[in-house]
């Protein structure tokens, strides 16, 4: 089983979407955590409404921050948009997403982010299932 970190800089869009749709992608034979260089307050509610079209409630996570101890339970940490803020950890593998914030963005534009999120989460997912992780 690998642990896969999802980061962003709020914790309340993109790294939340990812998280949520990795979890459905992985049917628990994987654990995802997200995290934020400064979280916020809550998931932003464009994002909350693009999710809950997929039958994906995440309105009652909380964004939360982004520690060195957090990074080092992942085997891998996916970044999206936090560039030197992220901790490096040595042994553990990075993959950086260039993805547009979708905070304050017209839902449609939303919906583009999320599904992109979701095709890239299914290839990460597809790629754990056929390599065996420590």
């Amino acid at each position: 089983m690998a642990t896969v970190l999802f980061v962003c800089l709020h914790n309340a869009g993109r790294s939340q979407m990812s998280r949520a749709l990795f979890e459905r992608a992985a049917a628990g034979a994987h654990r995802a955590l997200s995290a934020g260089t400064t979280p916020g307050d809550r998931v932003h509610p464009e994002v909350v409404e693009v999710m809950r079209e997929l039958g994906i409630e995440i309105a009652n996570r909380k964004p939360q921050l982004l520690t060195r101890e957090l990074a080092e339970q992942a085997d891998i940490v996916v970044t999206m948009g936090c560039g030197d803020e992220c901790p490096y950890i040595p042994g553990k593998r990075y993959i950086d997403w260039d993805l547009e914030d979708p905070k304050g963005r017209p839902v449609e534009r939303v919906r583009e982010i999320r599904d992109e999120i979701a095709r890239r989460v299914a290839d990460l997912a597809a790629e754990l299932a056929v390599k065996p992780q420590a």
